[in-house]
Protein backbone atom coordinates (compact mmCIF):
# COMPACT_ATOMS: atom_id res chain seq x y z
CA UNK A 1 0.00 0.00 0.00
CA UNK A 2 1.23 3.30 -1.29
CA UNK A 3 2.63 5.51 2.33
CA UNK A 4 0.77 8.67 2.46
CA UNK A 5 2.05 11.64 4.94
CA UNK A 6 0.02 14.70 5.63
CA UNK A 7 -2.29 13.40 3.16
CA UNK A 8 -0.38 12.89 0.20
CA UNK A 9 0.83 9.93 -1.39
CA UNK A 10 4.24 10.27 -2.21
CA UNK A 11 4.53 7.18 -3.40
CA UNK A 12 2.35 8.34 -6.56
CA UNK A 13 4.17 11.69 -6.72
CA UNK A 14 7.48 10.53 -6.99
CA UNK A 15 6.39 7.87 -9.61
CA UNK A 16 4.63 10.62 -11.98
CA UNK A 17 7.63 12.84 -11.54
CA UNK A 18 10.11 9.58 -12.32
CA UNK A 19 8.04 8.72 -15.43
CA UNK A 20 8.23 13.03 -16.07
CA UNK A 21 12.01 12.36 -15.82
CA UNK A 22 12.65 9.70 -18.65
CA UNK A 23 10.09 11.43 -21.21
CA UNK A 24 12.98 13.90 -20.50
CA UNK A 25 15.52 11.70 -21.20
CA UNK A 26 13.88 10.32 -23.63
CA UNK A 27 14.02 13.94 -25.71
CA UNK A 28 17.66 13.06 -26.73
CA UNK A 29 16.73 10.80 -29.03
CA UNK A 30 14.54 13.37 -30.55
CA UNK A 31 14.59 14.44 -34.22
CA UNK A 32 15.99 18.18 -35.08
CA UNK A 33 12.17 19.05 -35.84
CA UNK A 34 10.96 17.74 -32.33
CA UNK A 35 14.03 18.96 -30.80
CA UNK A 36 13.39 22.66 -31.90
CA UNK A 37 9.90 22.20 -31.11
CA UNK A 38 10.70 21.24 -27.46
CA UNK A 39 13.13 24.37 -26.87
CA UNK A 40 10.44 26.79 -28.37
CA UNK A 41 8.08 25.48 -26.12
CA UNK A 42 10.41 26.52 -23.34
CA UNK A 43 11.11 29.67 -24.84
CA UNK A 44 9.42 32.82 -23.70
CA UNK A 45 8.48 33.90 -27.39
CA UNK A 46 8.17 37.36 -26.50
CA UNK A 47 10.66 40.05 -28.05
CA UNK A 48 11.60 43.76 -26.60
CA UNK A 49 9.60 46.41 -27.87
CA UNK A 50 12.73 47.71 -29.88
CA UNK A 51 11.41 51.15 -30.80
CA UNK A 52 10.70 51.99 -27.23
CA UNK A 53 13.81 52.72 -25.21
CA UNK A 54 14.17 51.37 -21.24
CA UNK A 55 15.36 54.50 -19.27
CA UNK A 56 17.28 53.16 -15.87
CA UNK A 57 15.11 54.23 -13.00
CA UNK A 58 12.12 55.37 -15.07
CA UNK A 59 10.64 52.65 -17.10
CA UNK A 60 10.71 48.62 -16.46
CA UNK A 61 10.09 45.99 -18.92
CA UNK A 62 7.19 43.88 -17.60
CA UNK A 63 5.88 40.85 -18.31
CA UNK A 64 1.81 40.62 -18.75
CA UNK A 65 -0.06 37.74 -18.17
CA UNK A 66 -3.49 36.85 -16.82
CA UNK A 67 -4.34 34.28 -14.28
CA UNK A 68 -7.32 33.46 -12.50
CA UNK A 69 -9.23 36.36 -14.43
CA UNK A 70 -6.22 39.06 -13.32
CA UNK A 71 -4.21 40.80 -15.18
CA UNK A 72 -0.56 41.33 -13.55
CA UNK A 73 2.84 42.15 -14.83
CA UNK A 74 6.24 41.09 -13.54
CA UNK A 75 10.00 42.33 -14.22
CA UNK A 76 10.70 40.11 -17.73
CA UNK A 77 14.20 40.36 -16.02
CA UNK A 78 12.65 37.44 -13.18
CA UNK A 79 11.13 35.57 -15.89
CA UNK A 80 14.10 32.85 -17.11
CA UNK A 81 11.42 31.23 -19.44
CA UNK A 82 7.91 30.18 -19.97
CA UNK A 83 6.41 26.56 -20.36
CA UNK A 84 3.71 26.67 -22.57
CA UNK A 85 2.16 22.99 -21.42
CA UNK A 86 4.30 21.72 -18.52
CA UNK A 87 2.69 18.44 -17.02
CA UNK A 88 2.18 18.93 -13.59
CA UNK A 89 2.06 16.35 -10.70
CA UNK A 90 -0.84 17.06 -7.99
CA UNK A 91 -0.34 16.82 -4.58
CA UNK A 92 -3.55 15.91 -3.07
CA UNK A 93 -3.92 17.40 0.31
CA UNK A 94 -1.31 20.38 -0.70
CA UNK A 95 -2.02 23.98 0.29
CA UNK A 96 -3.95 26.04 -2.20
CA UNK A 97 -1.14 28.08 -3.09
CA UNK A 98 0.95 24.86 -4.60
CA UNK A 99 -0.99 23.89 -7.77
CA UNK A 100 1.38 20.87 -8.53
CA UNK A 101 5.22 20.06 -9.17
CA UNK A 102 6.56 19.95 -12.35
CA UNK A 103 10.17 18.65 -13.69
CA UNK A 104 12.37 21.42 -15.48
CA UNK A 105 15.48 19.84 -17.16
CA UNK A 106 15.71 16.84 -14.09
CA UNK A 107 15.11 19.61 -11.09
CA UNK A 108 11.60 19.75 -9.40
CA UNK A 109 9.78 23.33 -9.45
CA UNK A 110 7.07 24.00 -7.26
CA UNK A 111 4.16 25.43 -9.47
CA UNK A 112 1.98 28.18 -7.51
CA UNK A 113 -0.83 29.80 -7.45
CA UNK A 114 -1.47 33.94 -7.00
CA UNK A 115 -5.06 34.47 -6.83
CA UNK A 116 -4.78 32.61 -2.82
CA UNK A 117 -2.10 35.41 -2.44
CA UNK A 118 -4.85 38.19 -2.89
CA UNK A 119 -7.55 36.41 -1.18
CA UNK A 120 -9.45 34.80 -4.36
CA UNK A 121 -9.98 31.35 -5.26
CA UNK A 122 -7.40 29.39 -7.58
CA UNK A 123 -8.46 28.68 -11.04
CA UNK A 124 -8.83 24.76 -12.00
CA UNK A 125 -7.55 25.72 -15.63
CA UNK A 126 -4.24 24.91 -16.41
CA UNK A 127 -2.16 27.20 -18.78
CA UNK A 128 1.42 28.15 -19.33
CA UNK A 129 3.92 28.50 -16.34
CA UNK A 130 6.61 31.37 -15.71
CA UNK A 131 9.81 30.24 -14.43
CA UNK A 132 10.69 32.23 -12.31
CA UNK A 133 13.84 33.65 -10.47
CA UNK A 134 17.32 35.21 -10.52
CA UNK A 135 20.41 33.07 -10.59
CA UNK A 136 17.91 29.83 -11.13
CA UNK A 137 14.78 28.72 -11.44
CA UNK A 138 12.79 29.22 -8.12
CA UNK A 139 9.13 28.48 -8.52
CA UNK A 140 6.78 28.51 -11.67
CA UNK A 141 3.72 30.93 -11.81
CA UNK A 142 0.27 29.19 -13.32
CA UNK A 143 -1.26 31.55 -15.98
CA UNK A 144 -4.38 31.41 -17.99
CA UNK A 145 -1.99 33.05 -20.53
CA UNK A 146 1.41 34.95 -21.05
CA UNK A 147 0.20 38.25 -22.85
CA UNK A 148 2.85 40.45 -24.20
CA UNK A 149 6.00 42.30 -23.06
CA UNK A 150 5.20 45.67 -22.48
CA UNK A 151 7.51 49.14 -21.13
CA UNK A 152 5.91 50.68 -17.91
CA UNK A 153 6.65 53.85 -16.35
CA UNK A 154 6.45 54.43 -13.13
CA UNK A 155 4.64 57.37 -13.76
CA UNK A 156 1.54 55.49 -15.39
CA UNK A 157 1.04 53.41 -11.95
CA UNK A 158 -1.90 54.13 -9.57
CA UNK A 159 -1.07 53.42 -5.64
CA UNK A 160 -2.31 49.45 -4.99
CA UNK A 161 -5.64 49.88 -3.26
CA UNK A 162 -5.84 49.97 0.17
CA UNK A 163 -8.00 46.31 0.14
CA UNK A 164 -5.17 44.79 -1.12
CA UNK A 165 -2.63 45.52 1.90
CA UNK A 166 -3.30 43.18 4.07
CA UNK A 167 -3.63 40.42 1.62
CA UNK A 168 -0.67 41.28 -0.52
CA UNK A 169 1.53 43.14 1.50
CA UNK A 170 4.53 44.04 -0.45
CA UNK A 171 3.96 42.32 -3.13
CA UNK A 172 2.23 44.89 -5.49
CA UNK A 173 3.84 48.19 -6.28
CA UNK A 174 1.27 49.50 -7.93
CA UNK A 175 -2.00 49.49 -10.25
CA UNK A 176 -1.49 50.01 -13.82
CA UNK A 177 -4.79 52.52 -15.39
CA UNK A 178 -6.28 49.27 -17.60
CA UNK A 179 -5.80 47.58 -13.58
CA UNK A 180 -2.83 44.91 -14.17
CA UNK A 181 -1.22 44.37 -10.74
CA UNK A 182 2.24 45.03 -10.96
CA UNK A 183 4.58 42.68 -8.91
CA UNK A 184 7.68 43.22 -7.32
CA UNK A 185 9.97 40.17 -8.09
CA UNK A 186 12.15 40.61 -5.01
CA UNK A 187 9.25 40.54 -2.66
CA UNK A 188 7.48 37.66 -4.87
CA UNK A 189 10.56 35.35 -4.22
CA UNK A 190 11.33 36.47 -0.71
CA UNK A 191 7.65 35.66 0.28
CA UNK A 192 7.85 33.13 3.01
CA UNK A 193 4.07 31.70 1.61
CA UNK A 194 5.65 30.98 -1.58
CA UNK A 195 8.79 28.41 0.13
CA UNK A 196 7.65 24.57 0.45
CA UNK A 197 9.71 22.06 1.91
CA UNK A 198 8.87 19.19 -0.23
CA UNK A 199 10.02 16.11 1.52
CA UNK A 200 8.12 12.79 2.50
CA UNK A 201 6.74 14.32 5.96
CA UNK A 202 4.60 16.34 3.74
CA UNK A 203 4.53 19.95 2.10
CA UNK A 204 5.44 22.78 4.85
Amino acid sequence: MPKREGNIDWDKARARLEALERATEARDTFTDEAALAALDARALLLARPAEVPVLPGSQREMVRFRAAGQLYALESRFILEVMRAPELTLLPGAPPLLRGLTLLRGEVLPVVELAPLFGRPAAQGTGPVLVVGTARAELGLRTDEVMEVAVLSGTELLPAPSSLEEEAGALVSGVSPDGTLVLEGEALLADERLVFELSEEGVA
